[in-house]
């Protein structure tokens, strides 16, 4: 803590400045007090540099997350029913309160910070009557598989600028049925579903966060409430990070794993450890459609999947466009929502049966979006969760709308079998004798991946198998499952965000 401003009363401008401290990890913060009776609290911050980056948020006087802006040029403004975007309203205490300032980029020999604080007696920002709390919503349909996407950021995140309306509307014109929202280190989103889920009766908005770090970005879906995300501020680590997700009933996700591109995406690219086996659910195997960035990244993302499922660690596939802009921007790199697009399978259309269907491994990943073939993968027999237990297994994957597609069975990592999708729907079996490893099917559409499935997992039964047995499918292929993992080596730069 660098400094304390006293404010000894409401309508009180306070200006502070200093040299950001060079050692003491990512994050320090600056301190003010809050007097009582403010009713609206307004910062403004800059960083004085070219050179340097710093984020920016705030935290209330018990330590709470009051919103994050990262890189929010404009000010942050809260009342008690009204805030800025990214930030969260409600009551302003008395007491210390603290700008949270995270050092993205430092490369001056000498670098400094600028804060305004301003507390008010009454309000100036307009109350906004839309933001309600969050209920969740069951938008019903009976099991089916439904598709959407897992990464897409309103204007709530600070380097976004789509409203919700326009997130929605393109969703519905691409046939989607669930977009989840995965702001910046933020939840201020979630208080405005409810309004927005009203004008869209048939899409689900999904709250959640993505948790935006110096050393990699995860998905807390699902999340309605704020998860520490500021690595090493005050003991905070990635195992707790997990556990805090988990405990709010969200589910985790790694995003853009081996998205390493220096200072255009400051830590993108997967650095940190792990988290302990049962806290990670899903890896982004695919960022942005094939045709935009998918043919850059998401083989080498295949294989970061794959070497943590070599671990045993049980994740299903995952798709997210990472849209800031409803589909409106106009460089060669930009995906609008839906591209990718994940299918879930799920007893209703609902936040508790999407979560339920990724735990369970009933994912699959079109990886240029929604008009892509389908793969739908069952066993006999039937999984329990992603998990087949029994002596023989018989896998199937039915293949629709991929006619002249080639499909291959991937068998720990490894490539087993290749044969050519000739006719609409198609169905190809895998039959195995049941070892200890995984298997998923992927569709290839000129020379590559188009469409992949999760995994399904198997367990030795209780008394030993019995040879293995190939055989044929119908109009499709044939392969024995066999022991033995691949040791799977993952070759993507490491990097330590700036």
């Amino acid at each position: 803590m660098l400094l304390l401003a006293v404010l000894a009363r409401a309508d009180q401008t306070v200006a502070l400045d200093g040299a950001v401290p060079l050692d003491g990890g990512d994050f320090f913060t600056v301190a003010f007090e809050v007097p009582e009776g403010t009713a609206e609290l307004q910062i403004s911050h800059d960083d004085g540099s070219e050179a340097d980056i710093l984020d920016w948020g705030l935290l209330a006087p018990d330590g709470s997350f009051r919103g994050w802006g990262g890189g929010n040029t404009e000010d942050a403004v809260l009342t008690a029913d009204a805030a800025s975007r990214s930030y969260l309203p409600g009551p302003l205490p008395a007491g210390t309160w603290r700008v949270l300032v995270g050092k993205a980029r430092i490369e001056s020999a000498e670098p400094t910070w600028q804060v305004e604080v301003t507390t008010r007696a009454s309000a100036t920002l307009d109350p906004q009557p839309e933001r309600r709390p969050y209920a969740d919503v069951d938008l019903g349909g009976g099991p089916r598989w439904v598709a959407g996407d897992f990464h897409v950021h309103s204007r709530e995140s600070g380097d976004a600028s789509a409203t919700l309306d326009a997130i929605a509307t393109l969703a519905e014109a691409r046939g989607l049925d669930f977009v989840a929202l995965s702001e910046h280190n933020t939840t201020s989103v979630t208080s405005l579903l409810g309004d927005a889920q009203d004008r869209y009766p048939d899409l689900l908005l999904l709250p959640g966060q993505e948790l935006t770090t110096y050393a990699g970005h995860a998905n807390g879906i699902g999340l309605t409430e704020m998860v520490p995300f500021a690595m090493g501020f005050e003991g905070a680590d990635f195992d707790a990070t997990a556990q805090a997700v988990a405990d709010a009933g969200g589910l985790l996700s790694i995003n853009h794993p081996v998205l390493d591109l220096g200072d255009l995406c400051i830590g993108c690219a997967w650095e940190h450890p792990l988290p302990a086996r049962g806290l990670l659910a899903a890896v982004e195997i695919a960022t942005g459609g094939w045709s935009q960035t998918g043919v850059l990244f998401t083989e080498d993302a295949i294989a970061f999947w794959d070497a943590l499922c070599d671990e045993g660690h049980h994740l299903a596939a995952m798709g997210g466009s990472d849209d800031h802009r409803a589909g409106t921007g106009t460089g060669p790199f930009d995906s609008p929502v839906g591209d990718p697009t994940t299918l879930v399978y799920v007893d209703t259309l609902s936040r508790a049966a999407i979560l339920d269907g990724i735990r369970a491994g009933r994912t699959v990943v079109k990886l240029q979006g929604p008009d892509d073939p389908m793969v739908e993968l069952t066993a006999d027999p039937p999984a329990e969760g992603d998990t087949v237990t029994g002596d023989l297994t018989v896998l199937r994957a039915t293949v629709t709308g991929g006619l002249g597609a080639e499909l291959r069975w991937v068998v720990d990592g490894d490539t087993r079998e290749w044969v050519t999708v000739d006719a609409d729907p198609f169905v190809a079996e895998l039959r195995a004798t049941n070892p200890d490893g995984r298997a998923r099917a992927e569709l290839w559409v000129d020379g590559h991946p188009r469409t992949v499935t999760s995994h399904r997992w198997f367990q030795w039964a209780a008394h030993p198998p019995p040879e293995p047995d190939c055989g044929c499918g119908v109009g499709g292929s044939a392969g024995g499952l066999v022991a033995g993992a691949l040791a799977a080596a993952l070759a993507h730069r490491r990097r330590r965000g700036a």
